[in-house]
């Protein structure tokens, strides 16, 4: 398999946006795709997200989004974060929707979403002005859906105020964390990221909430050596063996994504757990065997219940990054796609 296999489950993105949808209760899904699909591939799961009943597509970036619509012609494209100068032609061009999040004049020939920050402070206007006809979306970002619902209904209140002059516009606030559970945020859409891919945005078992993990990664044992005590591997020999100890080396490192604070996670080594040991490198791990093993033994960093939520305790950080960092250029992963 060369260095290390990502595959992509496009059913389990199919399944995924069905649930959500089904948890929105007829608000439109929009399909957040940034960031490479989160490490996804945003091509292949934009197009099995449409299929499955989203109704638009969002980036944060033009350029993103330029390349969604290479490939998809008719889709509802609409890019979040600011954009200025040329990009405002380009998305011009290519029927683009662009998020209005400060005071400078409106583009004109765009279909725009205003964005009021209801305390996410952040990107996002003070007050919301009255639309102008160019106008077609009332939008803001929840900060607190996934940790504290009090404050995240105070900024539903602010958004439900603010936009209740304006019927007719399409109104969307909610995350994916709002969207599976908390009702009021629905609206009339709401734009999921995290969710979509089957990584629960409350950093516990997506199958809580009907979710199915899209990606798994899997590598293979490159060495296998025996350390005896005293002997240690990796940097700073931050392992150092107290009895005999079998260790296999796995050819996947932070270059690939594989963040160097990872170290102490747990993996499967030809199906069974088995923990990190030393630091992560660049482009190499250690993990403890059980005995000696064959080169060529599979691991399995993400999948068969290796799930990004439990790296992401071990990393002290979020499920998002760690995912959405995944190198799947061809010089350092091969990339499989499957469930089209």
């Amino acid at each position: 398999m060369g260095r290390s296999e990502l595959t992509v489950d496009l059913a389990a993105i199919r399944r995924n946006t069905t649930r959500l949808l089904e948890a929105l209760e007829g608000a439109q899904l929009w399909a957040v795709v940034k960031a490479n699909g989160y490490g996804h591939g945003a091509v292949d799961v934009a197009g099995a997200a449409l299929t499955a009943g989203a109704t638009g597509l969002c980036t944060a970036t033009v350029p993103e989004a330029l390349v969604l619509r290479r490939e998809l012609a008719d889709a509802r494209i609409l890019v979040m974060g600011p954009a200025a100068g040329a990009e405002v032609a380009r998305a011009r061009e290519a029927r683009l929707e662009l998020a209005v999040v400060d005071e400078r004049p409106l583009p004109e020939g765009v279909a725009l979403h205003l964005k009021l920050d209801t305390g996410m402070g952040r990107y996002g206007l003070a007050e919301l002005p009255a639309p102008p006809a160019q106008v077609v979306g009332l939008m803001s970002h929840l900060a607190t859906a996934d940790s504290d619902p009090a404050f995240a209904e105070r900024q539903l209140e602010r958004f439900r105020n603010a936009t209740a002059p304006y019927s007719g516009y399409l109104r969307h606030i909610a995350n994916s964390a709002a969207a599976l559970r908390i009702p009021a945020a629905r609206f009339d859409a709401a734009r999921c990221g995290i969710a979509l891919y089957g990584i629960s945005p409350f950093g516990g078992d997506p199958a809580d909430d009907g979710l199915e993990p899209a990606l798994s990664w899997r590598s293979e044992l490159a060495q296998v050596k025996r350390l005896e005590p005293g002997e240690s591997t990796g940097y700073g020999r931050e392992f150092v063996a107290r009895d005999p100890t079998w260790i296999g080396i796995v050819p996947v490192g932070y270059a690939d994504g594989f963040r160097r604070d990872l170290s102490g996670t747990t993996v499967l080594v030809g199906g069974e757990p088995r923990r990190l040991v030393g630091r992560v490198s660049m482009d190499s791990f250690a993990v403890e065997l059980p005995g000696e093993l064959a080169a060529g033994t599979p691991v399995t960093l993400l999948g068969d219940g290796i799930r990004a939520e439990a790296h992401a305790r071990v990393a002290g950080t979020i499920a998002y990054e760690l995912v959405s960092r995944i190198e799947s250029r061809p010089e350092r992963a091969s990339r499989t796609v499957v469930g089209a």
